[in-house]
């Protein structure tokens, strides 16, 4: 059964979804496969917590992922422009569809080792040091030590038939959104609150087939009413009954209560806006009133932070005028401002304390073994035909692969990012009499292996957060010896596709952020004249490594051409 853990994180792959335990046994991991119904909660730990994953939560991640933090987003895909296809005034992404702006935020953010999850947050709760604890669907939590809150606005539409229906395509709210789609079009503008009318101009100027219908004129001022009809703007008076679509599903018309109908290509209606702040109540924050009276907001400083030191907020939750442009700058200015809020703390501290490795040592520091104790079998398989020489074990957590080699003869240095998962190490090395040099640090390390090459270099279901440069993987190659040989063996996820339902699960661990074997196998590749690839496959694992998740591996063996 297995033993590793990955050197910075669990198996990462080029997967939809993120990875699963290699065995049933593996405490702390969800068991999200299919056909399961127990998911046994596990806590993760973080430098930030990014609740909402559409532009201001993406920049800012980008921002914290650029500045060496551990950032965690946590998305239920439920952004505030779902319902809109296109996305517009947004330079350099004119036209462009929500979704395409989103996907592309995310796999910025990934590249420097950002990690975006499905899931949903239900609750934020402070810890008497400081951190918060996020309380996420499937009864999983994350720690962190600042928590950003992008969750946006939820948009409250009139009670008037046809318009939920048709709200983000034929039914528009703002004229730099939609405005230019329907210029020289005739336009009904249904007005249900006192700010009804502050877009108006815009329209008028955009066409002019503009007609107002006051379904609620309370607070209307008649003196603006006069000046829209002096030019030329028809006003009615009196309530809608519906939205009406045509054959074609697209918005005809709008029909008011005595009956009438006003043709329409298009149709304005202002909604009211609610923060969507309710998952902070836990640390005492909530929203208040908008200075317009159409719905509520977030409050901030001028930093981005809440009236709750270390919370934070930005984009539509903290004003519900932010287009998508100004949403990611405002992200990512407040991205920085964590960023700085985080260093200043450990600058007093006098510490460069890293997010990966707290989350690890958290996880290491319960009782008990955290892995089965025993070798991976697909490793023993691969090695077992090996003459010993000097070995390195990369993500050693526990200590099995590298203490099977040690009572083998080779001479072994282990390596994790974890101190207490090299205590462990050490402790079973003493009890057996073995011997194993330990080092803590990261793949991604400057010169993390030591100067030294190495005959065997292994990774067994490990993996480290991505870097642009691909540090992580030039280190791992750079270590193995002419003659050596490079073992990287993962789980295959390929069969672990289907989508998680948010509101009952959330996934723990996003593989993207991580370097998965297939970068490896391609660093390998562009280099014909310095590797020999001896096996690239997916194939099943071998007897005794029973798991209920994963049935086969993907294992990489190459060997280093010698001088």
């Amino acid at each position: 059964m297995s033993e590793h853990p990955a050197q910075s994180r669990p198996p990462a792959h080029h997967s939809e979804h993120p990875e699963h335990p290699e065995h049933a046994e593996h405490p702390g991991h969800p068991d999200e496969h299919a056909g399961h119904a127990h998911h046994p909660a596990m806590e993760r730990h973080c430098d930030v917590a990014v609740i909402g994953g559409s532009a201001a939560g993406l920049a800012a991640a980008l921002q914290l992922s650029r500045q060496r933090r551990g950032v965690v987003v946590v998305d239920d895909g439920t952004p505030r422009n779902a319902p809109a296809a296109h996305m517009h005034g947004y330079l350099g992404h004119e036209g462009a569809a929500p979704g395409e702006l989103t996907a592309a935020g995310r796999e910025e953010v990934r590249a420097y080792g950002g990690e975006v999850l499905a899931g949903r947050v239900v609750g934020v709760h402070r810890h008497d040091d400081g951190r918060f604890r996020l309380d996420l669907t499937g009864g999983h939590t994350l720690v962190a030590r600042r928590v950003l809150a992008a969750t946006g606005l939820a948009d409250e539409l009139p009670a008037i038939d046809g318009v939920a229906e048709q709200w983000g395509r034929g039914v528009i709210h703002c004229p730099f959104c939609h405005g230019f789609e329907v210029r020289d079009r005739g336009l009904v503008q249904i007005v249900t609150h006192p700010l009804g009318l502050h877009p108006t101009p815009l329209f008028r100027h955009l066409t002019d087939r503009l007609t107002v219908v006051l379904h609620d004129p309370a607070g209307i001022e008649e003196g603006a009413l006069e000046a829209l009809a002096t030019s030329g703007v028809t006003v009615e008076r009196g309530e809608v009954g519906r939205v009406l679509t045509g054959a074609d599903g697209e918005v005809a018309g709008v029909e008011l209560a005595d009956g009438r109908v006003l043709d329409a290509d298009a149709v304005v209606v202002g909604s009211r806006f609610r923060a969507r702040a309710g998952v902070l109540a836990g640390v005492g924050l909530a929203a208040t009133a908008h200075p317009s009276g159409a719905g509520d907001v977030l409050a901030v400083d001028p930093r981005g932070e809440t009236a709750v030191p270390g919370v934070y907020a930005a984009g539509n939750v903290t004003d519900p005028s932010l287009q998508v442009l100004p949403s990611a700058a405002q992200g990512s200015q407040v991205g920085a401002m964590i960023a700085f809020d985080l260093a200043e703390q450990d600058l007093r501290a006098a510490a460069r304390p890293s997010g990966e490795a707290a989350d690890w040592d958290h996880r290491y520091a319960r009782a008990g073994r955290a892995w089965s104790g025993n070798p991976n079998g697909t490793f023993v398989q691969e090695a077992a035909g090996l003459a010993p020489g000097r070995a390195l074990d990369v993500g050693a957590g526990e200590g099995a692969d590298a203490l099977w080699l040690a009572g083998r003869g080779w001479k072994v240095t282990a390596t994790d990012i974890s101190g207490n998962a090299l205590a462990r190490v050490r402790a079973e090395a003493e009890r057996r009499g073995l011997t194993v040099e330990l080092l803590r640090g990261d793949a991604n390390d400057p010169a993390p292996f030591g100067t030294g090459t190495f005959d065997l270099v292994s990774l067994q279901y490990g993996s480290f957060k991505r870097t642009p440069d691909r540090r992580g993987v030039r280190n791992l190659l750079a270590a193995v010896a002419p003659g050596g040989t490079l073992l990287v063996v993962h789980h295959d996820l390929a069969p672990l596709r289907e989508p998680v339902d948010v509101a009952a699960e959330t996934r723990m661990y996003d593989p993207r952020a991580f370097v998965g074997i297939d970068e490896f196998a391609a660093a390998l590749a562009a280099d014909p004249d310095g590797w020999d690839i001896e096996t690239h496959e997916t194939r099943p694992r071998p007897p005794g490594a029973a798991s209920t998740h994963h049935v086969d591996d993907v294992v990489l063996r190459a060997r280093r051409r010698a001088v």
